[in-house]
């Protein structure tokens, strides 16, 4: 009789796991079914952008911190691939090749936070509000970054860092960021259309893809199980929602903290924003948050490998107050034009996979993907990748 009760009691709590969990998935899978035409398309777009964009004379066209150069460092940050680990990389190359500092601080945020597949992916789950307020606070932040870096970062620190960096210490992507398949000469349209245009946009397109990935499914996981497993109630206390006025003060403070421990980063915490959205969270916290990709954990130990300790902990402090006071400039500016959706209900959650525009687009995605493939794998693409997974790469010359 006890037995007969303890594995009814044991059957019930297997199924409550399993249904949670099976739950969990779907929301991630669906998630990621709303996206994937976008991820595509994003991710072709900034092919073609490297492709057409060379990075060989970055180092020297970044030479100080004046407006030009922080302008340019930004263009050229938007231009360049999305991932966290790449922008780091590529960061301290510059720096190591003679680049300004802050100029390459400025390039890094650029390249994660003004690149086109963020915003395509922002606007098709959260809405252009949340796609405006990113490129409308990223140069807000880099403004504010580029402030804080001439004050903080002395002499002598520039001299630690360089030091540091001139080590070589690997941390990650540093094959990708190293990667310049870039063409010059002739019109940007020749360029793209040409058969080593079509070549290059189909290996920054699978490297890209290759090096966010983990990113991406570990967000979709980590949204999916937050979204399935944690009660509404949590996050509208967390983020004090029910006070129209400390939930707008706490919103950017809390945002970035809940990114450092997520260990998300790049593209991959742009469901983590929808699912902080829906549970309360501030306007200007939901942009904070997008911006604190380049202080998740992973990536605080890389700025310790590249420029030491006492530089990464100075430049997580002025990274954090940079993203925070971003948050709460976009949240006022937003705020007074009328532009903060009203609805928390973002677009991401259908019950099941429906014949509809999404399945449409995801369908034509697929086959241009399935091109792209194609080609990357028929012109030595395996190779590129497997120097682009490398650990370290030599970078003695120009």
């Amino acid at each position: 009789m006890w037995g007969g009760d303890d594995r009814a009691e044991n059957s019930l709590v297997s199924h409550g796991v399993v249904g949670a969990i099976a739950a969990a998935l779907n929301m991630a899978f669906m998630m990621g079914w709303e996206i994937l035409w976008a991820l595509v398309l994003g991710f072709a777009l900034s092919g073609v952008v490297q492709a057409v964009v060379t990075k060989g004379e970055m180092s020297r066209l970044l030479p100080d911190s004046r407006p030009r150069a922080i302008l340019l460092a930004s263009l050229l940050g938007a231009a360049s691939s999305s991932c966290s680990y790449a922008a780091v990389a590529l960061a301290r190359s510059l720096f190591r090749k003679g680049a300004d500092f802050i100029a390459a601080m400025s390039f890094q945020f650029a390249s994660t936070n003004l690149v086109l597949e963020l915003g395509v992916i922002l606007w098709v789950l959260m809405g252009w509000q949340f796609t405006l307020a990113e490129f409308v606070g990223g140069p807000i932040m880099i403004v504010l970054l580029v402030l804080l870096l001439r004050r903080a970062m002395t002499a002598a620190r520039l001299a630690e860092a360089r030091e540091q960096a001139a080590r070589g210490i690997a941390g990650r992507m540093e094959g990708h960021a190293a990667m310049d398949m870039s063409l010059a000469g002739g019109s940007v349209l020749a360029r793209a259309l040409s058969g080593r245009g079509f070549t290059a946009i189909s290996h920054f397109y699978v490297m890209d893809w290759a090096s966010v990935w983990v990113d991406i499914v570990g967000g979709l996981l980590i949204a999916g199980a937050l979204a399935a497993w944690v009660p509404h109630s949590f996050w509208t206390g967390l983020f004090l929602s029910h006070d129209p006025v400390w939930s707008k003060v706490v919103g950017p403070v809390i945002g970035p903290a809940v990114a450092v421990i997520s260990f998300v980063c790049s593209i991959g915490n742009v469901q983590f924003a929808a699912v902080l959205w829906n549970g309360g969270i501030s306007f200007g916290g939901v942009v904070a948050f997008l911006f604190a990709d380049l202080i998740v954990l992973p990536i605080v130990d890389i700025y310790r490998r590249y420029y030491g300790a006492r530089v990464a902990a100075l430049l997580f402090a002025l990274f954090y107050v940079a993203m925070a006071g971003a948050g709460y400039i976009v949240e006022l500016l937003f705020g007074a034009l009328g532009l903060v959706p009203g609805n928390r209900r973002v677009q991401m959650l259908q019950e099941s996979v429906s014949w509809n525009y999404t399945t449409v687009l995801n369908i034509a995605a697929l086959a241009l993907s399935a091109v792209l493939v194609w080609r990357f794998l028929q012109t030595g693409g395996p190779d590129m990748l497997r120097m682009m997974a490398a650990k370290g790469v030599p970078e003695g010359g120009d």
